[in-house]
């Protein structure tokens, strides 16, 4: 069995299944927005799966923050020595109980996740077109069970239709329009939310060195500043780009990032790890 063999029966078929179980559920009961209601109950289970890898991420994101200062000291110490630095910024790693290379890990690990559920959404809402009679005949040919079958979707969440994009706001309605602004204003608030704050020792090191020799403050920039300035940056660009996302995708695909996102902003803080 190859990957892509792999992926299907592991994630993609199995997602397919739980999202029509969720709609048959909802729908069966007679929840208004049976579909949409889904969507978020899908994406809800699986944040709350991903829940133990966010919290390891933002606390090992708050150590690196507090180590800053000291892997900053480290580089200007052994900035000739090469070798003698990564023994030394590996035993400053030990000591505050960090391995640097578990983030990349945690997030290649829900890469596929994010694949899968993207992907399954696209198959129900039809790439932004309506559904129809052939969209259920593909999702029915990936169920387990006959009595998990299901009709032609009702694509309508509370006066928006999920299969649609928020461009299509001409014909369907200005109203689309908030889509877009309410994804962007909830990314911005997840990053907010989820990005470490400075330390202080890291704030004191960020001071421009002074030049004796010409009396003055050194203008230049420090590494410490491009970072904050970069950060400053991906809070406002970082939103605007995923709300035009938002605007040229389906509606439904809108609901699953803002899922996401409510949860991220939501999440317990991690208390500041002391130097």
């Amino acid at each position: 069995m190859n990957l892509g063999s792999l992926y299907h029966v592991i994630l993609f078929q199995p997602t397919v299944n739980v999202l029509v179980l969720l709609y048959t559920i909802f729908a069966k009961i007679g929840l208004p927005g049976a579909f949409g209601l889904s969507i978020i109950a899908l994406t809800s289970i699986v944040r709350l799966a991903m829940q133990p890898f966010y919290a390891h991420q933002m606390e090992t994101s708050k150590k690196m923050a507090d180590m800053k200062p000291h892997l900053d000291a480290l580089s200007k110490k052994h900035k000739d020595d090469k070798k003698k630095l990564q023994e030394e910024q590996m035993k400053l790693y030990k000591e505050k109980g960090i391995n640097p290379a578990m983030g990349c890990v945690l997030a290649i690990v829900q890469i596929p996740l994010f694949i899968a559920l993207y992907q399954v959404l696209n198959l129900f809402l039809n790439n932004g077109k309506t559904t129809s009679a052939a969209v259920s005949a593909k999702i029915n040919a990936l169920v387990y069970s006959s009595s998990f079958k299901i009709g032609i979707l009702d694509p309508w969440f509370f006066g928006f239709n999920l299969a649609v994009t928020p461009s299509q706001f001409g014909k369907y309605g200005y109203h689309y329009l908030l889509i877009p602004v309410i994804t962007g204003a909830l990314q911005y608030f997840q990053i907010k939310a989820t990005m470490p704050a400075a330390a202080p020792a890291a704030v004191q090191n960020n001071k421009k060195p002074f030049d004796k020799a010409q009396g003055k403050k050194d203008d230049k920039p420090s590494s410490a500043d491009f970072q904050t300035a970069m950060s400053s940056q991906m809070k406002i660009m970082f939103p605007l780009m995923i709300g035009f996302f938002s605007y040229s995708l389906p509606v439904g695909l809108s609901i699953y990032w803002n899922v996401f996102s409510i949860f991220s902003v939501l999440q317990p803080k991690q208390k500041q790890v002391k130097s």
